[in-house]
């Protein structure tokens, strides 16, 4: 186990499938089973991570996008700082929100 900061804890693939066999699991998966649909869709619905990031698949397209193209653009230290914080990949998920943007202005 590394420890990167006071609140996040990393285990490898090995480390959690240890804990698992031990018991360590969080997850009420009685509980789970036991929950019916519309439950299990109501929870997800009010589950706050989940909240504006809806996918309408109707008009989803399989495709690999073009290149990507490097620029310089100036965004408010705040915003950055919320993305880096939520770890690597920043720059990939900040494309994902301003692609979302873009092709709900497409749409509307």
């Amino acid at each position: 186990m590394t420890q990167k900061s006071e609140n996040i804890v990393r285990y490898t693939a090995d480390e959690l499938r240890e804990m698992r066999a031990r018991g360590e699991d969080q997850t009420d998966y009685a509980r789970l089973d036991a929950m019916t649909e519309e439950e299990l869709e109501a929870a997800i619905a009010s589950d706050p991570d989940e909240a504006g990031w809806e996918v309408d698949w109707s008009t989803a397209m399989a495709g690999i996008p073009g290149p990507k193209e490097q620029i310089t653009l100036r965004i408010d230290g705040d915003i950055v700082n919320w993305f880096k914080d939520t770890g690597k990949g920043y720059q990939t998920r900040i494309n994902t929100v301003l692609r979302r943007y873009v092709e709900a202005q497409k749409r509307a």
